[in-house]
């Protein structure tokens, strides 16, 4: 074998190597970079229930300590916590504390989510992503999946399945993070 012959072995090993490189890291990107405690909170669109829909993401609430809460009006446990949200809200709300709860039930669904904020006499942000973008985003594959951000946008605690989120844990937490990021 002539050192051309290697030299274009080598070149075609590299190639394949840096191409399988490309895939895992478009195809295993929730693996390679998962989401957790102690990394930044990824980016998310979502729009308001507005008549006229206004798109939010997580940059309209830097600087704030947020509840992000990724549920569906089918989930019978997401209406379970769903007070116990609103409850802790009330009593940060006025600190800093921002609840925003992005509903991922199909398109067409706008008015069935304004009806269960009314059910439920929700006054936190409520955003629809009718695309469910926000589950790969958040590696979501349930509901309800709860993060609770710093207002620097690291995640400080990532929670599946229902919770009392007006618990004294869930209090002591925001306080902390209301007191040392400010």
């Amino acid at each position: 074998m002539t050192a051309r012959q290697q030299w274009a072995i080598v070149g075609v090993v590299v190639a394949l190597m840096a191409g399988g490189l490309f895939t895992a890291s478009r195809f295993l990107s929730e693996e390679l970079a998962p989401v957790n405690v102690g990394s930044k909170a990824p980016v998310f669109v979502a729009a308001t229930l507005d008549d006229k829909p206004a798109t939010k993401t997580l940059k309209d609430y830097k600087g704030d300590v947020v509840l992000l809460n990724v549920w569906a009006t089918t989930c019978g446990p997401c209406r379970i916590e769903m007070p116990s949200i609103d409850s802790l809200y009330q009593h940060y709300k006025s600190q800093g504390f921002k609840v925003v709860a992005i509903s991922t039930d199909p398109p067409g669904m706008t008015q069935a989510i304004r009806d269960f904020a009314k059910e439920y006499n929700l006054s936190f942000d409520i955003l629809y992503d009718s695309v469910s973008a926000i589950n790969p985003q958040y590696q979501i594959y349930g509901y309800p999946y709860s993060f609770i951000i710093s207002r620097d946008g690291v995640i400080h605690k990532k929670w599946i399945g229902p919770d009392n989120w007006n618990s004294s844990e869930n209090r002591k937490l925001i306080e902390q993070m209301l007191a040392t990021s400010q």
